[in-house]
C-alpha cells in the first residue's frame, strides 16, 4: 500500500496536542495505523511538546493533590468492553482499530448506490463521524463546507479535481474546496468520514438528501 495523501502538519500538531475535535482525530487515528511517516510526524511533535514542559518553571502543587489522585484512582470505572455491531459485518472490512469503542449505526440511504452509516462516539454524541458508501463510478453530490472535511479511505478509490485517493489516503477538504468526489471504476469505495462544521450540498440533489443526513 502506497500512501500519497496525508493530514497536514497543522492537523498532526492539533492531534498530537489533543486540540483537534473527537470525530477527526478518529480518522487521524484511523491514518496512522497505516501510515509510519506520519506516526514519525506524530512523534516528532510529542516529543517537542514534552521538552517545552521540560523547561518550564516548576509549580507548587496542592497540599491534598496526592490524596485526591490517589482517590480517582480507587474509583476509577473498570474498563469498558469494545461495543460490537452486528452493522461492523456489513463493511465486509477490517475495521480500523481506532473505533473498537464506537457504535456502528445502520446504513441509510442517500440515493442510488450511495450510503452512509453514522458512528456514534462515546463521550461525543455531536461528533460528526460516519461511514460513506458508494458504488463503482458513482459520482457524489457536489459539495462544500464550513470547516474542513476529513476523509480516510478504507476500500476502493475516489477522485476529485484535486487528485486520486486510494486505500490508506487521507483528504482534507477546507471550506475553499467545492468539489464532486468520483468513486472508481474498479470497486465501490468505502470511507470514513468526519466534518467540523456543516456540509453544503449543492444543486437540486443536495437540497433533497440535506434532511437525510441533518449536517
Amino acid at each position: 500500500m502506497t500512501i500519497r495523501h496525508h493530514p497536514s502538519d497543522e492537523t498532526l500538531l492539533r492531534y498530537s496536542t489533543g486540540r483537534l475535535g473527537a470525530a477527526p482525530a478518529l480518522v487521524v487515528a484511523a491514518h496512522l495505523e497505516g501510515c509510519e511517516h506520519c506516526r514519525s510526524r506524530v512523534a516528532d511533535f510529542e516529543a517537542v511538546g514534552g521538552a517545552l514542559i521540560d523547561e518550564m518553571p516548576p509549580a507548587s502543587m496542592a497540599a491534598d493533590a496526592l490524596d485526591r489522585t490517589l482517590e480517582r484512582l480507587e474509583t476509577k470505572p473498570a474498563a469498558t468492553a469494545p461495543i460490537v455491531s452486528p452493522r461492523q459485518a456489513d463493511l465486509g472490512i477490517e475495521l480500523p482499530a481506532s473505533l473498537r469503542h464506537c457504535e456502528i449505526g445502520p446504513w441509510r440511504w442517500l440515493g442510488p448506490g450511495f450510503r452512509w452509516s453514522k458512528i456514534t462516539v462515546p463521550g461525543s454524541p455531536q461528533a460528526k463521524l460516519m461511514f460513506l458508501r458508494g458504488r463503482a463510478g458513482l459520482r457524489l453530490p457536489a459539495h462544500g463546507h464550513t470547516g474542513t472535511e476529513f476523509m480516510q479511505v478504507l476500500y476502493g478509490s475516489l477522485s476529485d479535481g484535486r487528485g486520486r485517493y486510494e486505500l490508506g489516503d487521507l483528504d482534507e477538504a477546507d471550506a475553499d474546496v467545492d468539489h464532486q468526489p468520483v468513486v472508481g471504476m474498479e470497486s465501490e469505495c468505502i470511507c470514513l468520514a468526519a466534518l467540523e462544521g456543516d456540509t453544503r450540498l449543492h444543486g437540486l440533489l443536495g437540497r433533497i438528501l440535506r434532511p437525510f443526513v441533518g449536517f
